[in-house]
């Protein structure tokens, strides 16, 4: 049975977690790693940077018709992790991301929760056709999840991830509309239960 988890909006309090998930080695890894400088890297926005941002800042930054900025939160109304949509509105698709950036709720399906609500905010929220994700070779665990949930290989880009000063591939694999409403009962049945 899978974990029920909400997307919620960002809230400023979600920020310092974000910012603190990302100094742990595994985590900063499993998401983009570090830059040249070693500062932990995000995509979309700096967690540091907007600690201190005004009310202005964090609307300016959340409140993007392209990019869908959300926390994911557990049954217990705890922050564990974040997800994005990157849309590209003519194309109806859009780039996925996700971060279960809670350690100890690695490989008990928070991820797959949390894919599956994010699936249906662009299929069905947004009436998206395509979403693809890229995901680096050595995040076995992701590119099983991505596999189970239908995500199929597009292709792959040639060392686009650094990890500890070195640079990996990476898979590009992409989901269609029709292949996630055949899957979609089976994979989110167990949700209600």
């Amino acid at each position: 049975m899978l974990p029920r988890v909400t997307l919620e909006p960002v809230k400023r309090e979600d920020l310092q977690r974000m910012a603190d998930w990302l100094t742990d080695r595994d985590v900063n890894s499993a998401w983009y790693g570090l830059d040249e400088n070693g500062k932990p890297l995000h995509i979309g926005y700096d967690p540091g940077d907007l600690l201190q941002a005004s009310g202005e800042q964090l609307d300016e930054t959340f409140n993007d018709d392209d990019r869908k900025f959300y926390s994911i939160y557990s049954p217990e109304s705890e922050h564990i992790g974040e997800g994005q949509l990157v849309v590209e509105w003519p194309l109806e698709e859009a780039q996925l991301f996700i971060l279960i950036g809670r350690k100890d709720l690695w490989h008990h399906h928070y991820g797959t929760a949390a894919l599956l609500m994010l699936l249906d905010e662009a299929f069905d929220g947004f009436g998206l056709h395509r979403v693809w994700i890229d995901v680096p070779e050595y995040n076995n665990h992701a590119l099983q999840m991505f596999r189970h949930v239908g995500f199929v290989l597009e292709g792959h880009f040639r060392r686009s991830h650094r990890r500890d000063d070195e640079w990996y591939d990476s898979f590009a694999m992409g989901l269609l509309i029709d292949e996630y409403t055949r899957r979609r009962e089976r994979l989110v049945g167990s949700l209600s239960e």
